[in-house]
């Protein structure tokens, strides 16, 4: 029979055992040279200068807390490759002061004094200031301690002088390190989503000791934020251990395409499984512009996706971390609440904001000629649309020269509305007030129509296959209403020689609008056939 003492010591070192073998799998990737599999990307030497490369940056952000003050401030150091006007580049340093968020920004040229295309040595000489370095840390023997830094910036205010320690495996982005962003630019992209940090900070004048966690990401290609597609940007650190990397592009025009060039979400689930995707969805809750009203942000998203079951409200902590060089942008740390997979998560992170919103710009379209026919709907033009910012309408209407408005319909979607049964006599002059506004009411414009419209409430009567045609002569929007909803519709337009030139159908509607801004001025017809209704009804272009 075996000495119980014997079988616990047994026992204890198996444990032992099992534990170390965890670990080494677990680091398996803690070591240079280092390719994750299927990576284009190497570490140590993708982590140095890549010569060909255009431009490139290095980034980190995190928060940290004060050892003596206990209070909690987040940064961002950014070191920029950009040859501009006898300097290599620039460097970026960001404080926020999280008990009243007071922020210090600093933005200075920079030349390499170090600048390894074999691994992370950084050395930069600042422009009025002194040295700097981001860095490998290294062992006895004057070896590169894989995945382990020292950074040190100083300003004449801030000194960040701290040690990262990488202790989750890199995000490789794209799944083999490589994008393509936006219409024409690309990038190769990892990121170290969580380092431990410690070292020491002085700020407004005292020093202490920190200690943190960090984000490193690393970009170099061609995509430059200074003169490409704007974006918005996030790194999200969730309690239950994933890390989402998020990135919605905005082309010239303010939209995003449904394409994965303009939608990037790449996520480090746990040490075996991490994915880039473009199936999800960000709305845009809140929005604040800055004191000088320059520039408007979104400060709140939520963001949804079918992978992983993603429902994560995103928000802001402050609205005065707006970066003022080398451009005018938003950087700053968020918060996160809500769920994964149905259950619960909270989480921090940083946000960098390129992409900034207008208020809604809007045109009256119809009423139009001083005459307000009201079989015709009210509609208006949105000059400046953003997928970033949806809009609302509220209507209102006035017969007494201006002096009062009353209500028609509040939270319409659509730029159209026809209002049935108005309040109004024959004859009454009237003005319409369109006012547009983004979800929470921060961007919000109003117009009123220059001048009134006398009403008419003569409506066109339906023919006897049930079908009004209107306005005749048309603009731009032509409008056929049926009495009746009307299913499987084919209508066809044809110009004054026969000839086709417009097709479309409908399942059901009772409805159709028609854009007819691209007809030539003169006479055409429209055919109309359905099970239930044919016709043949001819209108003027003008």
């Amino acid at each position: 029979m075996q000495n119980p003492k014997n079988m616990k010591l047994k026992a204890n070192l198996l444990l032992l055992l099992l534990v170390s073998c965890t670990l080494c799998v677990a680091q398996d990737w803690k070591t240079y040279p280092h390719t994750p599999t299927g990576s284009l990307v190497s570490f140590a030497i993708d982590e140095g200068r890549h010569a060909l490369e255009p431009i490139e940056w290095w980034y980190t952000s995190g928060q940290i807390t004060g050892d003596t003050s206990g209070k909690t401030y987040s940064y961002m150091l950014t070191y920029f490759y950009y040859p501009q006007s006898g300097f290599d580049g620039f460097r970026i340093l960001n404080i926020t002061d999280h008990s009243n968020g007071e922020f210090y920004q600093d933005v200075k040229p920079v030349n390499y004094t170090t600048l390894s295309t074999s691994e992370l040595d950084i050395e930069a000489s600042v422009f009025l200031g002194g040295t700097e370095y981001w860095r490998n840390k290294e062992d006895s023997g004057n070896n590169a301690i894989p995945f382990e830094y020292e950074v040190f910036a100083s300003t004449a205010s801030v000194t960040l002088d701290i040690e990262l320690v990488t202790t989750k495996r890199p995000l490789i982005l794209g799944d083999d390190g490589y994008l393509d962003q936006g219409s024409v630019n690309y990038t190769y992209y990892y990121s170290q989503t969580e380092n431990d940090l410690v070292g020491s900070f002085t700020f407004d004048g005292t020093t202490e000791n920190i200690t943190g966690t960090a984000w490193i990401d690393r970009q170099y290609g061609d995509f430059n934020p200074l003169t490409g597609e704007k974006y918005e940007w996030f790194s999200l650190k969730l309690s239950n251990g994933m890390d989402i990397n998020l990135w919605n592009i905005f082309t010239p025009n303010r939209m995003i395409p449904d394409i994965p060039e303009y939608r990037i979400l790449s996520a480090y689930v746990d040490e075996s499984t991490q994915y880039t995707e473009a199936d999800f969805e960000i709305e845009r809750l809140q929005f604040f512009c800055t004191t000088d009203e320059v520039n408007c942000y979104s400060k709140q998203w939520r963001l949804t996706s079918a992978i992983n079951n993603l429902d994560l409200t995103i928000t802001s902590l402050f609205e005065t971390t707006e970066v003022q060089l080398p451009f005018r942008f938003f950087e700053g740390a968020l918060s996160i609440t809500g769920t994964v997979n149905g259950l619960a998560v909270t989480g921090e992170g940083f946000a960098e904001l390129l992409h900034y919103y207008e208020h809604p710009d809007i045109s009256l379209t119809s009423p139009t000629g001083g005459i307000y026919d009201t079989s015709v709907p009210i509609s208006w033009d949105l000059n400046n649309p953003d997928d970033g910012r949806p809009v609302f309408y509220d209507l209102e209407y006035s017969i007494d020269n201006q002096n009062s408005f009353l209500p028609i319909v509040s939270g319409l979607t659509d730029p159209t509305y026809l209002w049935e049964n108005p309040s109004i006599n024959q004859n009454d002059d009237v003005w319409f007030k369109v006012i547009s506004y983004s979800v929470d009411g921060v961007l919000t414009s109003t117009i009123i129509s220059d001048s009134s419209s006398s009403a008419t409430l003569s409506l066109q009567e339906f023919n006897p296959n049930g079908v009004k045609l209107y306005p005749n002569p048309v603009a731009n929007r032509l409008f056929l209403q049926f009495d009746n909803q009307v299913s499987d519709l084919s209508y066809e337009i044809i110009d004054i020689n026969g000839r086709i030139i417009f097709n479309n159908e409908r399942r059901s509607t009772n409805l159709v609008e028609i854009n007819t801004s691209a007809l030539q001025q003169g006479v055409y017809f429209i055919r109309i056939y359905s099970d239930s209704v044919e016709d043949f009804l001819k209108f003027i272009k003008k």
